[in-house]
């Protein structure tokens, strides 16, 4: 595959590095395209997530910085990134905003930023605070506290509670094999940030607001198991979760 994007890129090149010719090229590597998008299957989080949104399937490879700001980076590996149709068409399309003064770009890109560094989830709601300049500018730019993602984050809030009391509860009662299967589900399941966040929470008095007095036990548990243990993967999450690593 590097040898065809490097041949597409000069092909970019000598027709003069234009955003015109960076379409076009595009548009005629269905090869590269194909191949690109499996690699980044790889790396979506859940069942093959945006890497924006972490909610509609990744349908899209969007390119992080736009085709028409810099044609030579086209086929560069590290500009593309799995995105669903309405983040990368509704949201972003060819948005990328930078500091007027140095001209470094202010959004996150999840393959090099940790995002927690950027943004904060308030579970309850489901909406995401902006810590930096980045987290403001992200925020608006892929509409990440759209009203239908505010609400998926809380629903998925509950279900993170109730999934691990249960997973406690299961391993108390020293069902191995069911606790396993919990910890898989939840692992795989919808809005992997909100997870991240509620372990984020684990010693901390604020925890017990979220649910009845079993929750900080079941929190607790559950991190240590899983600080100490190796055998339930964690699912590589987007921009608005945990750092989605390159393959």
């Amino acid at each position: 595959m590097t040898e065809l994007c490097d041949s597409r890129t000069k092909k970019i090149q000598d027709a003069g590095a234009t955003s015109k010719a960076a379409d076009a090229q595009w548009k005629g590597a269905r090869a590269a395209r194909r191949h690109i998008k499996s690699l980044l299957e790889q790396m979506a989080p859940g069942r093959i997530r945006c890497m924006y949104c972490l909610d509609n399937q990744g349908t899209d490879i969007d390119h992080f910085e736009p085709k028409a700001r810099t044609p030579l980076r086209t086929f560069c590996w590290d500009n593309h990134l799995l995105a669903c149709s309405h983040c990368n068409s509704n949201e972003k399309r060819h948005l990328f905003p930078c500091d007027p003064e140095t001209g470094a770009f202010l959004l996150i890109d999840p393959t090099v930023d940790d995002p927690a560094d950027h943004l904060k989830l308030l579970p309850r709601t489901g909406k995401l605070k902006c810590l930096t300049p980045k987290g403001k500018h992200s925020i608006e730019v892929f509409g990440l506290n759209r009203e239908e993602l505010r609400k998926g984050r809380a629903d998925a809030c509950e279900i993170f509670i109730s999934g691990l009391i249960r997973w406690h509860d299961q391993v108390q009662l020293g069902k191995v094999e069911a606790a396993t299967r919990t910890a898989v589900r939840l692992h795989r399941a919808d809005f992997p940030e909100v997870l991240r966040t509620l372990e984020g929470l684990a010693g901390n008095p604020l925890a017990s607001v979220l649910e009845d007095r079993f929750f900080p036990e079941a929190l607790s548990g559950w991190v240590l198991h899983h600080n100490n243990a190796a055998t339930i993967p964690h699912s590589r999450t987007g921009l608005a979760g945990q750092r989605t690593a390159r393959p």
